[in-house]
């Protein structure tokens, strides 16, 4: 079949493709999804490297548990299943702190902590999360990232942007006007006392969105890891069953999913997107599948105008702008260790009992000059690590087993992933594939240094290692430009109604029919099914879709002049 036609046809089965897709079948449109790999699902992966051990090559928790989509889809209905931990993260030092902090689930945990290493009883988010309610924080996060940018007409001061306005109403003893120019990383020096706490609460906000030293984001930077906690947990058997349950979704209600289907051009006429054809090597060659009423791009903003459309169809300045949107947010070298136990921390069996034991441990967590060092060795010496040395290789330590059976065998452990946080390949000073040519020295000098954290990870108790760096990750999937998941870097200047640019900031292109549901777009990576959420609110307003009754939009959403807001009639 040469030719096939739909109402909207979506670039890219990822994440954001395939939750886009469920949205609109389920509105009754009818839909294709183009996925140029074999199966959907973007970084909600899971691999077996060898049969029964399951690892996560990319996106390891569910960040999006205040989501609409998961009421609005019925996610319940296609198997979707969480496991909630008792403890969602540690802090190690070198000179032997083992600090568990707990989760929304067991505060008690936490508390214990808090009362052991927190001078004068301040947590890790200088009391700002112990303030908020469940259902404030839920309003907030809302606010922050389930919430299109306003149009760029709407003028409005920054301290009335939709999550400083949650922030007052809920916790107005904690506002000063000088929060919304602080980065995260000052309000940590002002507000939080013991260190490895810092060190904790910096890396989780880089390693989930916004960079902490960047100014004018502290309330996005801390927002990231309040996602992390407030979600609470993962999908029993790993992020891909999160994918199937959207897909499941999508394919109930009607929508089309044809994977091995790479996507050689999105067809513009007159202006106009109006389909798109596959590559030769596609599963149809060279098929053309026509769209009557919207072309949705789920890849990042690079691929989609510099490729997929191709500069002809594009004012040059606007090619300019788009080939100069920066990708420099970080990216990630990802490890897996199959092992016989789990890290006993400087070798105490008591500092994270197995009942409780952290998911995630940070480490080492000794001095906030570990994360400057990281930090400049990603966006200023580009390269990682500019020194095999502990100052230079923190890491995220995570581990899923202990709370779901799923993930392994019996008798074995995986910490999968194991993360470190370095500079996108096409910024690396060696070229895109020197990370390939370090690739076993920085293991070796990673799992040297867990080992003295934690005596007993030496060679016989480790299995088998599984390393992906961010060229490793580009390549297997090329959805995740830079090896990451950020799509742009989340600065002030790409964040909201500046992200990626101004003019794409309402998920609307110069392409008129041609919609953007990427990472790259607000609020940015992670699998929040917040991007196709935003996105629906302007393609109800332009009348490509009609809302239904288990529709509801964001109550800080601001249309357009003259244009429809994004209600059910």
């Amino acid at each position: 079949m040469p030719e096939e036609t739909f109402d909207v046809v979506v670039v890219g089965g990822g994440h954001n493709g395939s939750t886009i897709a469920a949205y609109l079948a389920k509105s009754g449109l009818s839909v294709a999804v183009c996925e140029a790999r074999p199966e959907c699902g973007g970084g909600q992966e899971n691999t077996e490297p060898r049969p029964g051990f399951r690892i996560d090559p990319h996106a390891t928790y569910l960040y999006g548990g205040a989501a609409p989509g998961f009421d609005q889809l019925e996610l319940w209905k296609y198997g979707m299943r969480m496991v909630y931990y008792p403890s969602m993260s540690g802090v190690v030092t070198l000179d032997g702190v083992a600090a568990n902090m707990g989760s929304r689930w067991r505060p008690d945990i936490g508390e214990e902590s808090t009362r052991r290493y927190f001078p004068d009883g301040n947590g890790g988010g200088g009391g700002l999360v112990d303030a908020l309610t469940e259902p404030a924080m839920r309003e907030l996060l809302r606010a922050l990232f389930w919430t299109p940018p306003h149009p760029r007409q709407h003028e409005i001061d920054e301290a009335d942007l939709p999550w400083w306005q949650v922030f007052r109403k809920h916790v107005p003893e904690l506002w000063t006007e000088r929060l919304v120019d602080m980065s995260y990383c000052d309000f940590l020096e002002e507000f939080v006392p013991w260190e490895p706490a810092r060190v904790l609460s910096a890396m989780g906000a880089w390693y989930c969105g916004a960079h902490p030293n960047w100014d004018g984001m502290m309330l996005p930077s801390l927002g990231g890891g309040m996602l992390f906690g407030y979600s609470g947990g993962s999908p029993r058997g790993g992020m891909h069953t999160y994918a199937h349950a959207i897909i499941r979704c999508a394919i109930a209600h009607g929508a089309r999913i044809l994977t091995n289907s790479p996507v050689e051009e999105i067809i513009v006429r007159n202006g106009r997107a109006i389909g798109v054809r596959l590559a030769a090597d596609a599963s149809f060659p060279e098929k053309t599948i026509w769209a009557r009423k919207a072309v949705i791009s789920g890849a990042d903003v690079k691929q989609t105008f510099l490729h997929l459309v191709g500069r002809q169809h594009m004012d040059a300045g606007f090619a300019q702008r788009v080939a100069d949107v920066s990708l420099k947010g970080g990216s990630l070298f990802v490890m897996s260790v199959i092992c016989r136990e789990l890290p006993k921390y400087h070798g105490r069996d008591d500092a994270f009992p197995e009942d409780v034991y952290p998911s995630c441990v940070v480490g080492p967590a000794d001095s906030m000059d570990f994360f400057y060092a990281q930090t400049r060795d990603a966006y200023s010496h580009t390269k990682v690590p500019a020194s095999l040395t502990p100052e230079h290789l923190t890491m995220m330590i995570c581990s899923h087993d202990q709370y779901d059976p799923t993930r392994t065998p019996d008798g074995y452990h995986v910490l999968s992933p194991i993360y470190l946080e370095c500079p996108p390949p096409q910024y690396d000073v060696e070229g895109p594939e020197g990370y390939n040519r370090h690739k076993q020295e920085i293991v070796d000098a990673a799992l040297a240094l867990i080992e003295r954290m934690a005596p007993n990870m030496h060679s016989d108790n480790i299995v088998d290692v599984f390393v992906n760096t961010p060229y490793d990750s580009e390549f297997r999937n090329a959805g995740m430009s830079g090896g990451n998941w950020y799509g742009a870097r989340q600065s002030a200047d790409q964040w909201f109604g500046t992200r990626p640019m101004p003019e794409l900031a309402r998920y609307r292109t110069p392409i008129d029919g041609l919609y953007m549901c990427s990472q790259s777009m607000h609020p940015g990576g992670l699998c929040l099914m917040a991007v196709p959420y935003n996105l629906m609110h302007i393609l109800i307003e332009d009348g490509v879709v009609e809302p239904a009754s288990w529709w509801y939009p964001s109550e800080w959403y601001v249309p357009e002049n003259g244009r429809r807001k994004a209600e059910v009639a």
